[in-house]
């Protein structure tokens, strides 16, 4: 395995995105953090960790702008040897005779597309190390009932756990692990569309009495990128505080 230990985020402006690298980034020789839009909590971590911290700008739903980000971290000698991937576009809350395949494709490509091309690009060289951890986040709504009015939502969610299980059972041999993470709903910035009133009913539904926060979350990744989750792959991880 290259001695070099390269993390790659992909939606690292995120809030989960912020709080797993300020986490984990002493475990790193380089972490990669991709964006569409500079938060400002992302540039303080930029500003903190200096070069160790590479942010490269590029938006998903381009297919062109995601290859362009590909070939800067291959034009910089890097390979991921672990890959977390946070990317989404906000969920419309529509019935489903009233949602655009618009709808579909947007949470397609930001979410799938991207990630199809980036592990397409840099799983044959995390092959050849015979190492990698890749973490998908999904959502609980693989687990329990999904609402109503999130069908584009739900759909790309299980597209991407059935990513996780086939890409656990091709890898497997060659010592990458494949899992996805599916927390209950979390309080960040990506609930800003979300009616107040459904954020505060699913708090008083959970048996926390609370939503969960993204320190209930960061923590499975943690040790999913770690050694001693080597023989996990394949599972997708419920993080629901007792919710069933």
């Amino acid at each position: 395995m290259n001695n070099k230990k390269v993390l790659l985020v992909l939606g690292a402006s995120s809030d989960l995105g912020v709080s797993l690298i300020e986490n984990v980034a002493d475990n790193y020789d380089c972490v990669i953090a991709h964006y569409r839009r500079m938060s400002e909590k992302l540039e303080e971590l930029q500003n903190r960790y200096k070069e160790k911290l590479i942010c490269l700008k590029a938006d998903f739903c381009s297919e062109k702008e995601c290859e362009i980000m590909i070939d800067d971290i291959k034009d910089k000698g890097l390979t991921p040897t672990d890959i977390v991937h946070f990317s989404s576009s906000n969920a419309e809350q529509l019935r489903f005779h009233k949602q655009s395949w618009d709808s579909f494709q947007r949470l397609i490509d930001t979410s799938l597309k991207s990630l199809v091309q980036v592990l397409t690009a840099f799983l044959p060289a995390m092959s050849k190390q015979k190492y990698g951890r890749i973490v998908i986040m999904l959502t609980s709504y693989t687990i329990n009932m999904p609402p109503r009015y999130l069908s584009a939502y739900v759909t790309v969610k299980y597209a991407l756990l059935g990513l996780v299980k086939s890409l656990a059972v091709e890898y497997a041999s060659k010592g990458i692990t494949v899992n996805g993470v599916s927390p209950e709903m979390i309080e960040t910035k990506f609930l800003a569309d979300t009616p107040e009133l459904i954020v505060k009913n699913n708090a008083e539904a959970s048996p926390l009495g609370r939503n969960l926060v993204t320190d209930d979350v960061v923590p499975a990744i943690k040790f999913l990128l770690s050694d001693g989750a080597a023989c996990i792959t394949g599972q997708n991880i419920a993080i629901t505080g007792g919710k069933f």
